[in-house]
């Protein structure tokens, strides 16, 4: 299979305007996310899917890959798929900008799952044991079945623990996808759903739209960076 990694990278974050042209020791967020997504040797190609001239010379006056795209998209996915709909490509992974320790054993985990040729989607979580954490809006949490598929993503806390004696999991959903082309194309030509735009998680189109989601259980991905706090502890775990 042809297999290709894309990086969205919007200039204007909502809670953290330019995160990913942030100095995070030596180089910038995108650029560590950049190169470690392409250090896993995994990937035909990696690309930068991008709305700005800033992240966009960041990458190729550094020798990679980038794409200039519209400014007008609603979401990452939307952004790769105006990029990936004339390409020549089996499975997309769609790596968030702002995800700079990425690691190649996850990746290899979820790419893993498109063995079974009934998966059109899938993504990464990870386990949260912080209570804090488990409540702070800006970590996204998804609740599974017993086959591994999502049933819901939320900024609340899912499940709600009514009854606090019974030892509950929860995990953080890692801004990691992977798509077979055509489940990307469908996304893109879907109008946004109601519970995407209340929560502002651009996954739950899938499932709004009767997709199953394949979520793959890995170990720490590190920090992603949504606040000035997140760049200070990625700064520490660096």
């Amino acid at each position: 299979m042809t297999i290709v990694a894309m990086i969205p990278a919007r200039y204007a974050a909502t809670r953290f305007p330019a995160k990913l042209m942030q100095q995070l020791g030596n180089k910038t967020v995108i650029r560590h996310t950049y190169d470690n997504t392409l250090a896993t040797g995994l990937f035909n190609d990696v690309i930068v899917v991008t709305d700005s001239e800033i992240i966009f010379n960041e990458i190729t006056s550094h020798g990679g890959k980038a794409i200039m795209s519209q400014k007008n998209h609603e979401s990452g996915s939307d952004r790769i798929a105006e990029a990936a709909a004339n390409l020549n490509v089996d499975i997309i992974v769609n790596v968030q900008g702002d995800e700079p320790f990425v690691q190649k054993e996850p990746l290899e985990q979820l790419l893993a799952v498109f063995a079974d040729e009934t998966i059109q989607v899938g993504s990464l979580m990870q386990q949260l044991s912080d209570p804090a954490l488990i409540e702070d809006p800006n970590y996204v949490k998804v609740a599974v079945d017993r086959h591994m598929n999502a049933l819901f993503f939320s900024r609340s806390v899912i499940p709600y623990p009514r009854d606090k004696s019974i030892a509950i999991p929860y995990y953080e959903h890692i801004g990691v996808y992977a798509f077979r082309k055509q489940a990307l194309i469908n996304f893109t030509n879907w109008p946004m759903t109601p519970l995407e735009a209340a929560e502002k998680i651009e996954c739950l189109r899938y499932l709004e739209y009767g997709v199953p989601m394949k979520m793959v259980l890995t170990q720490y991905m590190g920090v992603e960076i949504d606040t000035p706090e997140d760049l200070i502890k990625a700064a520490k775990l660096l």
